[in-house]
């Protein structure tokens, strides 16, 4: 008998709901639950039936010293239990099947969910946070209903069952077994709350642990630098005396449900025995009711256990089913465009769409009449846009400006200013309180996310790369790129002669982000990723930050090749990679306080001026 496991899940906020979300998946596959619960139903008959079965066996056979009939009765008894060990293992079988293609629509909607969530969503939650709704909810889930589903109708069922037959054969033993019964449940219940307790308490040792083991390793060389692994020792050694002290009177009280229920379960036993004997020896009671009633006994206790721990797992794969069905539930990334995107070249001075890929785009204009393609060209303007991430603190204050095509527009000011929200805006991974922006002449709320995404490359000074090869990580700016056209983009960001040193070349697999490779190599690579994509606009947000000025210039130069007639947004702290740009924003607190070329802001002498001759500093 084994007593029930307790997780350091809370309970459910709202079981009703959790428990409707979940039935809509079930009910995909309400057919195979239901031959589970035929199946079920099946191995438990036969437990049940065979135990009863005892009682003709020995008053009509064994007693009377019937061989032949005894034999006869042993067969139909081993045909029952056959069968019941074969239902038993085909509802096993058919359980696993089901329950692995459930979770798997379950992951897949959450994963498919999460792609259309805002950015803002990613932003007020720690990766940590949602990763744990794939590996910790979904596993807790899974696991459940691999084992919880059935054994809660099969324990049911035979607890039911049992108390039912053991009433038939006898109701006056019957009361015995009931009072102990109910002393067990009382145990459980008692034993249970202090135990979950102690559980919930380890869970959150054992998370604190795990974050201070993470965050050493991963800052091994600060720790070595100002010698303190002295100090975190103690660190880990106070965490884990915590964790030991918290496990500990976890364990003693979960250890003492199985003794208990076992001792009780034994003078259950032995209580019945006497009193059956008493019963049998007045006349009250055959040899063989006894038989089969006393084996009832024994495993009536197993099933109240069985349905205790199952019920406190589901509660607890249900608060994890609810943290799933809370994130399928927040609102996707709203997207009203109707203007999409497409291969296009010019005849006859008109444009028209073509389904190869001629390197030209082309907006597709919805009309009352058709559609019209308007050229994608790459002119942005902003005109009065207000916008803050929360509406009482303004990020940018009526911010106005505007890039022609083939242009290279700066942005510079101090941290917070403005300068990455406002090519966030062009990618609209946030929507403008107020203003408009346009993109060749179309609001760019009119345009499928999609689509004007797909027009644009951004280079950002965090690189992500995948694992995969150093060309599987080039080419995720455009999949169906060559390996030719893999390797000019490499050449073009400077980053050929490094990925040929390597090993393996272009094959070189990368892992953990690409931490096998310098700052600066990595940052070579994203802005690769960015060649390759033939991008009409391109945002480099302190794309070149990590790189060595020789490096920079040579990069500026393959830019310039591939970015004619197209825009490019610059972001930089490094005023000499702005000093050619067609135009430089100074930002200061939301707003553009000047703007104009290089030798424009000098001849100003403003604060791009103080900045530029090292009078101010960028904060």
């Amino acid at each position: 008998m084994a007593g029930p496991r307790y997780v350091g899940y809370k309970r459910p906020k709202n079981t009703k709901k959790t428990i409707l979300h979940l039935l809509h998946y079930l009910g995909r596959h309400k057919w195979m639950f239901g031959l589970v619960a035929l199946l079920v139903l099946i191995s438990t008959s036969a437990n049940l039936m065979g135990t009863y079965l005892l009682k003709p066996l020995i008053n009509r056979y064994i007693v009377p010293g019937d061989l032949d009939g005894l034999f006869k009765a042993v067969l139909a008894m081993g045909v029952m239990y056959f069968c019941g060990a074969m239902a038993t293992l085909g509802y096993n079988q058919v359980m696993v099947h089901t329950s692995q293609q459930v979770i798997q629509e379950i992951r897949q909607d959450l994963f498919e969910h999460v792609q259309t969530l805002p950015l803002k969503y990613f932003d007020a939650h720690t990766h940590g946070e949602l990763m744990s709704r794939f590996t910790n909810d979904v596993d807790t889930v899974q696991e459940a209903m691999n084992s919880s589903f059935a054994m809660i109708i099969q324990s049911f069922m035979m607890l039911f069952g049992t108390v039912v037959m053991m009433m038939v054969l006898s109701v006056r033993l019957s009361m015995i077994v009931v009072i102990f019964l109910i002393i067990m449940f009382v145990c459980i219940k008692v034993n249970g709350s202090h135990s979950r307790k102690y559980f919930i308490r380890q869970q959150q040792e054992i998370g604190k642990i795990n974050g201070f083991v993470e965050e050493m390793m991963a800052g091994q060389k600060v720790e070595k630098v100002f010698n303190h692994e002295h100090k975190d020792y103690e660190k880990f050694c106070e965490l884990s005396e915590n964790l030991r002290r918290e496990g500990t009177n976890a364990l003693t009280f979960s250890g003492m449900m199985v003794p208990t229920n076992v001792s009780l379960a034994f003078v259950n036993y032995a209580v019945s025995a006497c009193a059956g004997g008493l019963f049998t020896l007045s006349g009250l009671l055959d040899i063989g009711s006894l038989s089969a009633y006393l084996v009832y006994v024994r495993q009536s206790a197993m099933p109240l256990n069985q349905f205790t721990q199952q019920v406190n797992f589901l509660l607890a794969a249900l608060s994890g089913a609810e943290r799933i069905f809370e994130m399928m539930e927040e609102e996707p990334e709203i997207d009203e465009g109707k203007v999409t995107l497409c291969n296009a070249k010019e005849e006859g001075g008109e444009w028209k769409e073509t389904a190869e890929d001629t390197g030209s785009y082309a907006w597709k204009v919805p009309e009352a009449d058709g559609e019209k393609l308007v050229p994608l060209l790459g002119d942005v303007r902003f005109k009065d846009v207000v916008f803050g991430y929360v509406p009482e603190k303004r990020v940018l204050n009526g911010i106005s400006l505007y890039a022609k095509p083939g242009q290279k527009i700066a942005f510079v000011g101090s941290t917070g200013a403005g300068k990455t929200t406002i090519v966030n805006l062009i990618n609209r991974f946030y929507e403008i309180q107020s203003g408009t922006i346009t993109y060749d002449g179309i609001d760019v709320r009119d345009i499928k996310k999609d689509d004007l995404r797909r027009s644009l490359s951004m280079v950002i000074q965090d690189t992500h790369l995948f694992t995969g090869t150093i060309a599987d990580n080039i080419r995720y700016g455009r999949l169906d790129a060559t390996d030719e056209e893999v390797r000019e983009a490499a050449k073009i960001a400077n980053a050929d002669s490094f990925i040929r040193r390597l090993p393996d070349g272009y094959d070189t697999m990368l892992y953990s982000d690409g931490g096998n490779l310098s700052q600066g190599q990595r940052q070579l690579l994203a802005i690769a990723r960015a060649a390759v994509s033939r991008p009409p606009v391109l945002i480099l947000d302190e794309a070149t930050s990590s790189i060595d000025t020789r490096t920079e210039r040579l990069i500026e130069k393959g830019m310039d090749a591939i970015m004619e007639n197209r825009t490019v947004f610059v972001i930089a702290h490094r005023l000499s990679t702005v000093r050619n740009a067609k135009a430089i924003m100074v930002l200061e607190k939301g707003e553009i306080i000047e703007r104009g070329s290089h030798e424009e802001l000098l001849e100003q002498k403003g604060r791009y001026y103080q900045l530029y001759t090292g009078q101010f500093e960028l904060e």
